[in-house]
């Protein structure tokens, strides 16, 4: 007769485990299944879509900053804080699934002038178990593992954000640091054709109007000098921030030709079922099925709620006959509560299968903004090769124009206007380079992000 506590509480256990929750079924992808081609996109190619970072990335410099970043990012860390509290709220709702078993005694010893009474007891046994007939608690602890695994999700949709923002944000400051040489270069011609012409002009050789013209360009040179030491220092700033310490100096870009032959292409495949993988995407999806799993609770909640107590223990007016044959007993409480009229359960259900269908809207729009950034990566990378060699002649072209444009200068055959529209041309060419070569750059690290397969974060 001593084992029926615990052959009630077998029984409980088994007769858990009905669910109300709607059936899981992932939302059609609203998306084609292949990415666009056309005029702006480079031709399908097969093979496995996205690339690690540290394929992605082969300069040494960049990776080691990319690494310091993983380690030291505030925000990063603050995910995986979020990450670490969604586990131990999953935790908590799934002990709920299982009886807590506790134990307790006590000694009361009561007297007066004429006699005194003893009384021990000891008792181990399940306080106000419910036993999850209709999946209540089971749903509730589902919809809560589904959160946990949906903020995991979004802690690593960041870890992929970062590796993209601090690869641009380094590109970005090896660009300036470009801009920074072009206008220093351009400052220090300028000021040679300023004492040229201020030569001339002293000499009664040449005219005012060439000397102001020689110093237009000469103050715009540098004006730009200042802005980009300044742009420069503010991008170190913002690099330092990314990584979360200071990054030295041996560790900082060069240039953008540095950079430029390092950063891989991360290939697309040719299928657009790739994005299913993308971190945030995921996240979405989890989310969507916690939702669904709060409808059957929500249901649940229609149906009796049934609580188990039981405990067996021993009880002796003498503490040293307390465990001796005789003094034991066990008892068992069920208890049963059942709604009847009144309350908001079915308001419950409702909002529960509303949110359900707010977050299959959110999952839904996660795919197609994933497809949208994988097919805006394509098309810049259909067409920036193009625009590079264009660049690069458009340069070439402009800097024989200027070298021809000076000769003629001197020969007395062509006037100074020409030599100064030759050296601001030259000027606006190789800045528009840089801002070529890091569009390209850079969109290879949006590729990667957008593609979200980097398996190894």
């Amino acid at each position: 007769m001593r084992r029926l506590p615990l052959s009630l509480c077998a029984a409980a256990l088994l007769l858990s485990g009905c669910s109300l929750a709607p059936t899981y079924v992932r939302p059609e992808a609203p998306v084609p299944e292949q990415w666009p081609t056309g005029a702006a996109y480079p031709a399908p190619a097969e093979g496995e879509a996205g690339l690690p970072w540290r394929s992605l990335v082969a300069n040494e410099k960049l990776r080691s900053v990319i690494g310091r970043m993983l380690e030291n990012n505030r925000d990063l860390r603050a995910s995986l804080a979020n990450v670490a509290a969604a586990r131990a709220q999953y935790r908590g709702d799934r002990s709920a699934l299982l009886p807590t078993i506790g134990a307790s005694g006590s000694a009361a010893v009561t007297g007066g002038r004429n006699d005194s009474a003893d009384s021990y007891s000891a008792s181990v046994g399940i306080s106000a178990f419910e036993i999850d007939l209709f999946g209540r608690l089971r749903n509730q602890a589902s919809a809560q593992l589904e959160t946990y695994l949906s903020t995991e999700s979004g802690m690593r949709a960041s870890r992929l954000s970062l590796v993209q923002e601090t690869a641009t944000a380094y590109a970005t400051l090896a660009a300036d640091e470009d801009l920074l040489g072009i206008a220093r270069d351009t400052a220090e011609s300028a000021r040679r054709t300023v004492a040229l012409n201020q030569s001339l002009f002293d000499a009664g050789l040449g005219n005012a109007v060439d000397l102001e013209n020689a110093k237009t360009l000469l103050a715009q040179a540098e004006s730009d000098l200042a802005a980009a030491t300044t742009q420069v220092a503010q991008d170190r700033n913002a690099l330092n921030l990314l990584v979360g310490a200071p990054v030295e100096e041996a560790l900082l870009p060069a240039s953008l030709a540095e950079i430029d032959g390092t950063i891989a292409v991360p290939p697309a495949g040719l299928s657009s079922t790739v994005l299913l993988r993308r971190p945030d995407v995921v996240e979405a999806e989890h989310a969507l099925k916690s939702a669904n799993y709060s409808i059957g609770a929500a249901r649940a909640a229609f149906f009796p709620t049934i609580s188990l107590t039981a405990a067996f223990g021993f009880a002796s007016s003498a503490l040293s006959e307390l465990f001796k044959g005789g003094s034991s007993g066990w008892s068992v409480t069920p208890s049963a509560e059942l709604p009847l009229v009144g309350g908001s359960r079915g308001a419950d259900v409702d909002y529960a299968e509303a949110e359900r269908d707010r977050y299959a809207a959110l999952y839904e729009k996660a795919v197609q903004t994933a497809f949208r950034d994988v097919a805006d990566a394509l098309a810049r990378h259909g067409t920036i090769a193009a625009q590079r060699d264009a660049q690069g002649r458009l340069v070439a072209a402009a800097q024989r124009s200027l070298s021809l444009s000076e000769e003629q200068y001197r020969a007395g055959t062509l006037g100074f206007i020409d030599v100064l529209t030759a050296q601001r041309t030259l000027y606006s060419a190789r800045q528009t380079e840089v801002a070529a070569t890091l569009a390209d750059i850079g969109n290879r690290f949006a590729l990667y992000g957008a593609i979200g397969a980097d398996d190894t974060l």
